[in-house]
């Protein structure tokens, strides 16, 4: 089992997914709960997708930190 960070942004009329880890690993969706399911779908075909050609899975190493400012 593997633990990748996900970063979700508002995309205006929806909801965008990426992995910082997996460049090219994206997802989309109207509701939290639906990017964080296809961000999970999306996130094993990439990683079945590279183990078919061979490419090794890289280990998880980004981090999620938050930083309070003055705004």
């Amino acid at each position: 089992m593997k633990r990748y960070a996900i970063v979700i942004e508002d995309a205006g009329s929806n909801l965008a997914a990426y992995v910082p880890d997996l460049p090219g690993c994206i997802a989309t969706g109207d509701t939290k709960k639906e990017v964080e399911r296809l961000i999970r779908e999306a996130i094993a075909m990439h990683l079945e997708g590279m183990a078919e050609d061979g490419i090794p899975i890289p280990e998880p190493s980004s981090r999620v930190e938050y930083v309070e400012v003055d705004a």
